[in-house]
């Protein structure tokens, strides 16, 4: 049974997890294939949130099982933490599995990422400093922990030492910082060795064994595109490949097994940390957008910065990631503007363009359309028919120009508020 993947069409925050949490309930797997702990999910369940960092978002259906896949870096103390919570809550964990081939992020991974972003200055990329970069570099460099080396007490011991003893060269001669010490990281790694090893699995025959028997799967992405090491705004991106293509390579499984791509995107943007954002608002309209919105973020409770929908951005998004389901999340957020600027140009070196540059640097700027604004709340409406013309004609202009329809719209962080455009196809897929 072909699977379905959900991935961010921006710089992240778009929603997924709320996504993720409605498609999960008719899923039997949901599988994350890369990021870290440096990003959060966030799901709003009547007066309850969660927010999710490691666990994929499946977690709150007792009968869905849920793998932190291969391509994924784990913090260890980080999903300990995640995992009690959730238990303290009265939300079952015992579904949650890791993949052998996942890597683990270290103390000196933290601390490289502080290190080295202090060491930019002002030219900093803005990291979660939640060491994710660095534990990739490990991992490319070859010569990174792997899960399956807790579970075997001399690999671990040798690969720690190693890099311990050459990380605190970098922090004595380079970074000028204190060196770490060796024996109570190993033992503090082999405690949390001895908590997770029952949740330890080899995922790619665990997913590859789902799909032939014609499991349900659902695999979940971290970030965005635009943040995807190989094709968002670099060097203002995260250390993996957050498009659909990461899927095959986060989890182990050929083109041929995916079929939805299911693509999220805010009725605006948003982003969080430096780098180009050519749809930028900069006056009172951005704080109004994130008091309503808001535009916090899960991990970090930065604020984020607000803009303009980028249909340039997006329909570059949907053009890499062969998204042929289209989520709009945040509608509800517009409601109270007279007008909504969307973003069909770019004014780039002094030329009028209309592809997403792969140079995209801090100067380009959005040429816009007006649109008039529905001044109507909307978050109580439950069928598309029932929305303001001008909220129609938004999505229509959208569809239009992506040469795509939406299939569905988010008007709340509540788990019930949506409105599915599409039922016929929805239903068909999803059910």
């Amino acid at each position: 049974m072909p699977s379905n993947v959900i991935v961010g069409l921006q710089w992240g925050d778009e929603g997924k997890g709320k996504i993720t949490d409605l498609l999960a309930k008719n899923s039997d797997y949901v599988i994350r294939y890369q990021g870290g702990n440096n990003s959060g999910h966030s799901i709003h369940i009547r007066n309850r949130y969660f927010v999710l960092h490691l666990v994929p978002s499946g977690v709150i259906y007792s009968g869905v099982k849920c793998i932190i896949g291969p391509g994924v870096v784990i913090d260890p103390k980080s999903l300990i933490q995640e995992i009690q919570n959730l238990e303290s809550i009265g939300i079952n964990t015992s579904k949650v599995f890791i993949a052998k081939r996942a890597h683990i992020t270290m103390p000196y991974h933290r601390l490289l990422d502080k290190y080295q972003e202090e060491a930019l200055g002002d030219k900093s990329i803005g990291t979660t400093q939640k060491g994710i970069g660095p534990t990739y570099e490990d991992k490319i460099a070859r010569i990174g922990i792997r899960v399956l080396d807790l579970l075997n007490l001399e690999t671990f011991y040798k690969k720690l030492k190693y890099n311990i003893d050459l990380k605190n060269k970098l922090f004595i001669k380079i970074f000028k910082k204190k060196p770490l010490i060796f024996q109570s990281i190993y033992e503090e790694y082999i405690e949390y060795a001895k908590i997770l090893s029952d949740r330890i699995v080899d995922a790619v025959y665990e997913i590859h064994n789902a799909f032939h028997n014609k499991k349900k799967i659902l695999f979940e992405g971290a970030q965005a595109m635009l943040l995807d090491i190989n094709y968002g705004t670099y060097p203002y991106v995260t250390t993996s490949s957050t498009s659909t293509g990461g899927v095959c390579t986060g989890a182990g499984v050929p083109p041929h097994f995916l079929k939805n791509f299911i693509g999220i995107t805010k009725a605006y943007c948003t982003r969080v940390g430096f780098g180009p954002f050519p749809t930028e608002i900069k006056s009172e309209i951005c704080d109004g957008i994130r008091k309503k919105g808001n535009e916090y973020g899960a991990t970090t409770k930065r604020p984020r910065r607000c803009g303009w929908l980028d249909l340039i951005a997006l329909k570059y998004s949907c053009m890499i990631n062969g998204v042929n389901c289209l989520v709009i999340t945040k509608l509800d957020v517009l409601s109270e503007l007279d007008i909504i600027k969307i973003c069909v140009k770019y004014k780039y070196e002094n030329k009028i363009i209309k592809y997403f540059p792969s140079n995209m640097k801090q100067d380009v700027k959005g040429i816009y359309i007006d649109h008039p604004g529905w001044k109507q709340d909307i978050s109580h409406i439950h069928e598309y028919e029932d929305l303001p013309n001008n909220c129609k004609k938004y999505i229509k202009f959208i569809e239009d120009y992506l040469k795509l329809e939406v299939l569905l719209i988010s008007v709340g962080s509540e788990r019930n508020q949506n409105i599915i455009k599409n039922k016929s196809i929805f239903f068909r897929i999803f059910t």
